[in-house]
């Protein structure tokens, strides 16, 4: 079972943050809220940062802002996440750019598409 992160994760239900957690969560995914403000999330501990997560992450979909997206960069590389999905709403040149130059090779696509769930 893989671990993914979202990272934007929201315990607001009509956010893309929170229909993440639950769709991977349905498909089998082991998930991590990464919210800062948040102690829990669907029943999940949620944690402030990729770097406060105690076990290793496959995989990282971000559903933040550009700019506040581009902030996470260096935390995704520095965790050592090998997979990087940047979501519909925080993409943008540079932080595609960013991701580039730490080498985190970013999927640029709707994440909750790609394993089968609506939005």
């Amino acid at each position: 079972m893989k671990t993914v992160a979202v990272i934007g994760a929201s315990s607001q239900r009509h956010k893309f943050g929170n229909k993440a957690v639950r769709g991977f969560q349905r498909q089998g995914y082991k998930v991590v809220p990464i919210n800062p403000h948040e102690a829990q999330i669907e029943g999940l501990e949620a944690f402030p940062s990729v770097l406060d997560v105690p076990v290793g992450i496959d995989i990282a979909t971000l559903y933040l802002p550009p700019h506040e997206g581009l902030a996470i960069l260096d935390e995704i590389a520095k965790k050592k996440i090998p997979e990087l999905w940047i979501n519909p709403g925080a993409e943008s040149g540079e932080v595609i750019r960013r991701a580039r130059e730490l080498n985190l090779d970013p999927i640029i696509a709707c994440s909750l598409l790609a394993i089968g769930e609506m939005p």
